[in-house]
């Protein structure tokens, strides 16, 4: 049976668009997770969630972050707005004098980052959200603001330049936990092994087809240049200077070797 995740990304499910204090009483009996829109980031770095009128839902700037914060624990300002109009999760976590909720978005994290270090497993599958993405790796986040990477080299078989050829950020998509650093609490992820096994993908194609891949990587030695057919499958075809990286070319299946995991092409 699938395990139910416990704690989604943020922004996962962003149907409420405005909380009722109906909404923020019941999540502080109840002591449960709330999604809102952030609106505003006023002059103390201090967040406010999407209300009723007659509502203040506060984020303080010490509740924000669990993670990158500086060495006084406190998020740094660029952290701060980089949430203004977007979903967050958080807690009630009290009423003051003033009857405004003050919301803990760093009590979700540590409770999320409790649940990855201590029940989740390496070769589970989770949900997660492209958060960020750098040359060397996306950055998604897989629940309750804790974030992992997606190393380059795990998104695909075939070998890409940049992680952007694949994902956009807000994308959503499902990951496989690849390695878990539960001393450094840093959680390593994997893309690849969700698109089918070299076996899995060559069941689509047959000797004698034409069909159109991407040139990826040309070998060291100039002796080829390899196709991608798809994600997780790639060919090699002889090497011609004149074709790009990325470039859409049609070609054909000359033979399939299955006991190498080979497959050569020959460009039409």
């Amino acid at each position: 049976m699938e395990k139910v995740q416990k704690f989604s990304p943020e922004g996962w499910n962003h149907n409420i668009q405005q909380l009722s204090k109906k909404d923020f009483d019941i999540a502080f009996q109840n002591d449960t997770i709330l999604n809102g829109y952030i609106t505003k980031c006023d002059a103390n770095y201090n967040l406010y969630v999407k209300s009723d009128d007659d509502v203040v839902g506060i984020i303080p700037r010490n509740e924000i972050e669990e993670i990158n914060t500086d060495q006084k624990g406190m998020p740094r300002p660029n952290v701060c707005m980089s949430k203004v109009n977007k979903f967050v999760q958080f807690k009630v976590k009290s009423i003051d004098k003033q009857n405004h909720f003050i919301l803990s978005r760093k009590q979700v994290c540590q409770e999320a980052l409790k649940w990855i270090m201590n029940d989740l497993r390496e070769g589970e599958i989770v949900d997660g959200i492209v958060k960020s993405i750098q040359p060397y790796g996306a950055f998604v986040e897989i629940g309750g603001g804790v974030v992992g990477l997606l190393r380059i080299e795990d998104i695909s078989v075939a070998r890409i330049k940049n992680p952007s050829e694949r994902f956009e950020i807000g994308q959503r998509i499902k990951v496989m936990i690849k390695y878990i650093d539960r001393n450094l609490e840093r959680v390593i992820l994997t893309y690849k092994e969700l698109l089918g096994s070299w076996q899995d993908n060559i069941k689509l194609f047959r000797e004698g087809d034409i069909v159109t891949g991407i040139a990826r990587e040309t070998d060291k030695n100039k002796n080829g240049i390899f196709i991608e057919l798809r994600p997780n499958l790639v060919g090699m075809a002889e090497y011609r200077p004149d074709i790009e990286y990325g470039q859409n070319i049609i070609v054909n299946i000359k033979r399939i070797i299955p006991e190498k995991k080979k497959i050569k092409l020959v460009i039409v």
